[in-house]
């Protein structure tokens, strides 16, 4: 690959991983452990991810269990879970805290559906722009004579191939989760 193209090949990349991380937070129904990345709790004074200070499995389809490893921190994960828009109400025994996944409502999987093909626009808008900062700047340096105009036609037409792959991979991954979250 060109070297001038390769900034924005990955900057393209990294819109594609934003777009899945987003949708590994998306709750489908069942439990997934990755709703609790962007979760912190505070452990001596940092913000500490739920999972370096307590163990997160998923015993049962429709429900994660959290085991903190210090008593004291049940409380502080407790907190967190309840202020974030997880929209989970966390039972807690003593020593783990369960989290029970309701069965979505038809409506209410539409309605995921409908931000998740949002969250996909977003991303697919994200990538437009880096295809039109990459022909600005190949415009750029035909304007300082430092390329010539079939140099730059070729290397906006990679830029659109690479933006075509993307836009693609993120169609794929709107219709993978829509379907995900239709699925009973």
């Amino acid at each position: 690959m060109d070297e001038r193209l390769k900034q924005y090949s990955d900057k393209m990349e990294k819109s594609l991983e934003n777009l899945l991380g987003e949708y590994s937070a998306v709750r489908a129904g069942r439990a997934n452990p990755h709703i609790l990345d962007k979760l912190r709790v505070d452990y001596y004074g940092s913000p500490t991810p739920i999972q370096q200070v307590a163990n997160v499995n998923v015993p049962e389809a429709r429900m994660i269990q959290i085991q903190p490893w210090e008593a004291s921190m049940l409380k502080e994960i407790e907190k967190a879970i309840l202020v974030s828009d997880l929209g989970l109400n966390p039972t807690n025994d003593g020593k783990t805290i369960r989290l029970v996944f309701p069965e979505l409502t038809e409506d209410r999987r539409k309605e995921l559906v409908k931000d998740v093909k949002k969250k996909g626009e977003s991303a697919k808008v994200a990538i437009r722009n880096i295809r039109r900062d990459a022909n600005d700047a190949f415009k750029k340096m035909s304007k300082s004579n430092d390329i010539s105009e079939d140099e730059i036609k070729q290397l906006e037409d990679e830029t659109q191939k690479l933006t075509d792959k993307y836009i693609n991979e993120i169609d794929k991954a709107i219709e993978a989760k829509s379907k995900e979250i239709l699925t009973v």
